[in-house]
């Protein structure tokens, strides 16, 4: 897992869970947080890949979703697709 504020490093041993209160050691931002879940992905609806996840309006705060999976803060692969068109427009108007 990494932090998605300071990139650090994040290691979880097998079956370790993030506490709602867990911080990271670097920065101090909250862990249990949607930046930090696996299911946060930016270019969908509700910004959730889970379905039946409450919406959060803070998503970068602690929260107490039931769905919350650690992930690697990069912002799933909804990003990197974004990512990927806007450097596509930029080739095409020679930004």
């Amino acid at each position: 897992m990494r932090c998605a504020n300071c990139n650090a490093e994040i290691s979880l041993s097998p079956g370790e869970r993030i506490g709602f209160r867990d911080c990271c050691d670097s920065c101090d931002a909250d862990l249990h947080s949607c930046l930090h879940c696996a299911h946060h992905d930016p270019l969908i609806y509700n910004e959730c890949r889970e379905s039946s996840a409450d919406r959060v309006s803070e998503r970068e705060r602690a929260n107490r979703c039931e769905w919350f999976s650690p992930g690697d803060a990069r912002g799933g692969a909804g990003n990197q697709i974004r990512e990927g068109a806007l450097a596509d427009l930029d080739s095409l108007f020679k930004k």
